[in-house]
């Protein structure tokens, strides 16, 4: 029997599936699909999903060949009329090591992300659609839309806004879609036009904006429908209408299927939060069901939905304020699962800032006195007990080592 099967090959799907592979957790990863998807589409990466790119070592492939968002030029009547930049240009410290957003077309961080899992050697399988889900106590039984049926302990839907799984697992989406509210996305070829700027235009009648992706001759268009845009359009690469849609699931588990990523809200773009919140959603779950305890697994919704929650206002009024700066509300780091049955003691529940080399890897990481004899656990010198999940967030602060191992036994750990 399969462990996992994630349906959706997005960044969602195939955070997830790293996340397994490196585990040496048996899934599979399959995609309705029958080929990657192009579009830059979600271009802004945030640097906590940045930190967890460095944990699933594909930093350097993401840094090399992104770049900070450029500044951004406002025109009217053929003149520029301002300029800013969207975020605030900050160096890297031992808290923050990535604090600038990085620019990457969607396309290229999936395939980014596909070359790591083929390093651990797994793939995507394209053209493989869920068509049908029945779960009972054991397991979830999946009919695969070529009439194959797989058994497999869970069932993952990363498969996007009109998932599949969702509605296999009766799970409602509430929220609104504005049909009102559209927005036409484009990838371009324009001549004529600096890409050092992120270039826009705006009137009574609407917007239009052409941003440069890095290392490329591409700009993303990004307009309401209809309006003119000054510069003329020497070729479309892709093209796609955004209606505005707000919604979530009222929950992101029903026994053995669980929800990740738009499969379990979608966003409007402004602050760039949708693929970044789907990554974390993978980052959260993936060692979770590695672990394979349900008491452990039931904690991703209890995590992640005032996440999500929270994630979805905050886009929200983003969108309405039309505000174009940045700051720390988008970037991520300040979330954390304080609220959580995992978190312990005065700091459970933060992000532990710095140490992303003692972190990195699938372990987790006690800095204390204690010796443990499980190798999942690494220890480092510290005071007290602090113990930090895999995925970066302290689930344990104390000073009883009583306390420190009864934690562990509850995770499976002999301690």
């Amino acid at each position: 029997m399969t462990h996992v099967l994630i349906a959706g090959a997005g960044p969602t799907g195939l955070t997830l599936a790293i996340e397994l592979a490196r585990r040496g957790v048996d899934f599979r990863l399959v995609e309705r699909s029958h080929e990657h998807p192009a579009g830059v589409r979600g271009k802004g990466l945030q640097p906590r999903t940045l930190e967890v790119f460095h944990d699933l070592g594909v930093i350097d492939e993401i840094l090399a060949t992104g770049s900070i968002y450029p500044p951004i030029r406002g025109y009217q009547d053929g003149r520029v009329v301002w300029e800013h930049r969207m975020h605030e240009l900050k160096q890297p410290s031992e808290a923050v090591p990535y604090p600038m957003v990085v620019m990457q077309p969607q396309w290229r961080t999936e395939r980014i992300l596909r070359e790591r899992l083929a390093a651990l050697g797994h793939h995507v399988e394209l053209g493989a659609e869920v068509a049908g889900a029945e779960q009972d106590g054991e397991g979830v039984t999946v009919t695969l839309g070529g009439g194959e049926r797989v058994r497999c302990a869970y069932l993952v839907g990363a498969d996007g806004g009109r998932s599949t799984v969702r509605k296999l697992a009766g799970i409602g989406f509430h929220g609104e879609t504005f049909e009102t509210e559209r927005m036409t996305l484009k990838d371009v070829r324009v001549d004529g036009l600096d890409r050092d700027h992120w270039h826009m235009w705006g009137d009574e009648n609407g917007f239009a904006g052409l941003c440069p992706m890095p290392h490329s001759d591409v700009f993303q268009l990004t307009c309401t429908p209809g309006v003119e845009l000054p510069v003329e359009i020497r070729e479309v690469l892709w093209e796609s209408e955004y209606r505005v849609n707000i919604r979530m699931a009222e929950r992101f588990r029903n026994g053995r299927i669980l929800l990740a990523g738009d499969a379990a809200h979608v966003h409007s773009p402004a602050g760039g939060q949708g693929l970044n919140t789907g990554v974390q959603d993978a980052y959260n779950l993936g060692w979770k069901l590695a672990l394979g305890l349900d008491h452990v697994i039931d904690t991703y919704e209890a995590e992640r939905m005032p996440v999500a929650e929270h994630v979805l206002g905050l886009s929200t009024r983003l969108l309405r304020e039309q505000d174009p700066k940045r700051d720390e509300e988008t970037q991520q780091l300040n979330l954390g699962y304080w609220d959580s049955p995992l978190s312990e003691g005065e700091r459970g529940g933060e992000r532990l800032p710095g140490h992303l080399e003692e972190l990195r890897g699938t372990h987790f990481t006690l800095f204390g006195a204690a010796e443990i004899a499980d190798p999942r656990v690494r220890v480092h010198p510290g005071e007290g007990f602090l113990l930090v999940r895999p995925d970066g967030y302290i689930g344990l602060d104390s000073d009883d080592e009583s306390r420190l191992r009864a934690y562990l036994s509850g995770l499976g750990i002999v301690a």
